[in-house]
């Protein structure tokens, strides 16, 4: 049986390419809105499988409408569709328990495979996405094997700090804080040239704060 998909953006030319683009691929939608609390009110009272929202809509946006569904314990799984590319909206939606989010300029290509995998239960974050906002699943991961001296270091070389004025603010000596960088350097599996470190950090930086 295929799931049944409610649909909501504040811009008729974006939800009426949506829909054209769902109803293509024979997809099942059972209700559509412009706006966020429109958006709610309907998958409050009918709880389609899936609703497809914009992040930014007028009266609630895409963020709040998963919180409340989340709030109320509503099986409807979200997905957002969004022009951002900011790592802190892509933090909060996976806070908040998204099944899926796409940017808008590669919906066409990823649309009918995220809806696939979040009606197999599965999350879909699009690739795309994260290769935009350079975040990966693994450097969550590989920060659990760093000490807590090791990740303050990291935090600090993040604000630009140099060994000098770590060692400072650490109460230890700059080689001290060299020996820790090329720990760290081996923990994470770069390079060992001299900006590898400095570029992984500030490409995680949303890891540090």
């Amino acid at each position: 049986m295929k799931p049944s998909i409610f649909i909501a953006d504040d811009h008729p030319l974006l939800l009426k390419g949506l829909e054209e683009l769902l109803l293509e691929k024979k997809i099942n939608i059972v209700g559509k809105a412009t706006d966020g609390q429109s958006a709610l009110n309907y998958i409050k009272k009918e709880q389609p499988d899936i609703a497809i929202l914009d992040v930014e809509m007028p009266l609630k946006t895409g963020i709040e409408i998963a919180k409340e569904c989340k709030k109320n314990n509503l099986e409807t799984k979200i997905i957002l569709i969004t022009l951002h590319k900011e790592i802190d909206f892509y933090l909060r939606a996976k806070k908040i328990g998204i099944f899926g989010y796409i940017l808008k300029e590669f919906a066409i290509e990823e649309i009918g495979n995220c809806i696939e995998s979040v009606s197999n239960n599965i999350p879909y974050f699009s690739k795309e996405l994260k290769n935009n906002i350079g975040f990966t699943e693994e450097s969550v991961t590989v920060l659990k094997e760093l000490t807590m001296s090791e990740k303050r270091i990291l935090k600090l070389i993040s604000e630009h700090k140099k060994n000098k004025e770590i060692g400072h603010l650490l109460f230890t000596s700059p080689r001290t804080i060299e020996n820790y960088r090329s720990k760290i350097i081996l923990k994470l599996d770069l390079p060992r040239d001299t900006g590898s470190l400095l570029t992984w950090v500030l490409k995680n930086k949303h890891l540090f704060n």
